[in-house]
Parts: C-alpha cells; sequence; structure tokens
C-alpha cells in the first residue's frame, strides 16, 4: 500500500502540512534563504549586544559559501556568536577520525568556513563547537550555560535523521525526544547514501560509527530550519511533513515543535510516486 501523501502533487505541497514547508525553486533559493536567516539573526543579535548560539550542519553545506560572502561583505562580526556542529564521523576506536580526512566535518569547517571568513571577523576556536565522543555530556551542558539554542539549522537523511539520530524503532517519540548527545551505529541505508554523496560510492571505506548531538538539544533549540534538495527528499519531506509521529521517523517528531520550517527546492517538491 502506498501512503496518500507520497501521492501529493508539487503544487500541493505544503498545503496543511504539520510542519510548514517553503517551496522555493532551485537549490541555491533554499541555500541563500538558509544563510540569509544565519545573517540577519547574527546582526540582529550584534545590534542589542546579545550572543548568538547556532547548531549547524555539515550536510547540507551549500548555504556556506553564501553566508562566507555576506560575513566578509558586511563586515559582520561572529565574536559573540557560537557554532555547534551537529555531528562527526568516528574511527574504529570511537574517536574523531582524522581532521584532514576528505569526509571529517571538523575539516570541512575549518577549510570552507572558518578558514575563508576574515580573522578579524571570526569568532575566538572556543565558539567553535563539535560534540567529543570522550566528553558527550559537553555539548548540552554548554547551551544550558549558553541559555539555549536560537536556531538548529540541517537537513534530513533517507532515514528520517536530524544530525545523525538514527531512527530506534523500539522508542516512543517522547523517549526518543530526550535522547541527548551520543555515539552510536549508522545504519546501511544511511552509509549508502553517504557514500553515494560525498564519496563517489566508496562504501566499504565510510565510517560505520558517529557522534551526534540529540534529538533532545535539537528539539528545544527556539528555531528549526531544515533545507530539502535532493530526489530522494521528495518521499522524505512528504513524511516529515504528513506522517504519524514515531521514532522510527525521527523528523515527525518536529511536527511538535513551535517555529520548524522546512526549505524545500523545486527536485524534492516533485511527486516521488
Amino acid at each position: 500500500m502506498i501512503h496518500d501523501y507520497y501521492r501529493i502533487p508539487a503544487d500541493k505541497l505544503g498545503e496543511d502540512a504539520k510542519i510548514p514547508l517553503m517551496v522555493l525553486g532551485d537549490s541555491g533559493e533554499v541555500f541563500y534563504e538558509m544563510a540569509l536567516e544565519m545573517v540577519n539573526t547574527i546582526e540582529e543579535h550584534n545590534a542589542k549586544g546579545e550572543k548568538t548560539v547556532f547548531i549547524c550542519p555539515v550536510g547540507p553545506t551549500g548555504h556556506y559559501p553564501i553566508f562566507v560572502r555576506l560575513v566578509n561583505g558586511r563586515k559582520l562580526s561572529l565574536k559573540d556568536c557560537w557554532f555547534i556542529n551537529m555531528d562527526e564521523y568516528l574511527a574504529d576506536d570511537d574517536s574523531w577520525i582524522d581532521h584532514d580526512d576528505p569526509l571529517s566535518f571538523r575539516g570541512f569547517m575549518d577549510r570552507e568556513v572558518y578558514g575563508k571568513i576574515a580573522p578579524e571577523l571570526l569568532m575566538p576556536e572556543s565558539q567553535r563547537v563539535f560534540p567529543d565522543p570522550k566528553d558527550p555530556e559537553r555539548v548540552p551542558a554548554l547551551i544550558d550555560e549558553l541559555g539555549g539554542v536560537d536556531i538548529a539549522f540541517g537537513g534530513i537523511g533517507i532515514t528520517g535523521h536530524l544530525a545523525f539520530n538514527e531512527p530506534q524503532e523500539e522508542l516512543t517519540p517522547e523517549e526518543f525526544a530526550a535522547l541527548k548527545t551520543r555515539t552510536l551505529d549508522i545504519r546501511p541505508e544511511t552509509r549508502a547514501v553517504n557514500a553515494m554523496n560525498d564519496s563517489g560510492g566508496v562504501l566499504e571505506d565510510m565510517p560505520r560509527r558517529c557522534v551526534t548531538i540529540g534529538m533532545h538539544e535539537i528539539l528545544h533549540a527556539r528555531k528549526v530550519r531544515l533545507g530539502v534538495f535532493r530526489v530522494l527528499h521528495r518521499a522524505v519531506v512528504r513524511r516529515a511533513a504528513y506522517g504519524d509521529i514515531t521514532a522510527s521517523f525521527p523528523v515527525t517528531i518536529l511536527q511538535n515543535h513551535p517555529d520548524a520550517l522546512i526549505y524545500v527546492n523545486a527536485i524534492a517538491a516533485e511527486q516521488p510516486l
């Protein structure tokens, strides 16, 4: 049986959705909206002398070149910003993979974001945070110390995961929503999709373990903004916005969030079936 939400055509997508959807054109529009929301929020907080706290992904990444350009062009200070990245791949001994590994999210942020922002605008290194497999309690504690997260940015994986919060069918939605930063196995579906997207299909060398912030940290952000832009997202975004809330497809739990939004490009808006 095919679920009815997979038959929603592009021109009807977003109607009666349980998570608001903004249907846009090409991927550049999705990434521009994400980058602009980052910059506008920082500008607003800077003007009021307030800090800005973001949860940041490495996937999607298309908004970062726009963000970097806007920051440098506007001479926007990031000195009072904290960027808390969602996750990182782990080696077999549950340590971070090497910073210079092409799959490393830490390496990506240093090369493509922090390394391209004018040094006089950049926040201190201590405010560029990754979840640590050796100290998983640090991120939730830091968020509490900072007074919460302003916006959690991200994407949605093939299994409905946010960050690397893979489905746990044995949990209730409430139990799953309470999970905090931790290490875990990456599901085969996720490894396969990431291999196709990030390593030219080199599945055998894709990491099998990760450290991820929890659904608790994401769901307690004051805003959540997600971008979807691939063919596989045609199904993912429909189940996210119209399916039942379940730990079997974690993004559906976001239906209970007071200020969540998913940016959808024209490719992802197309009807999957």
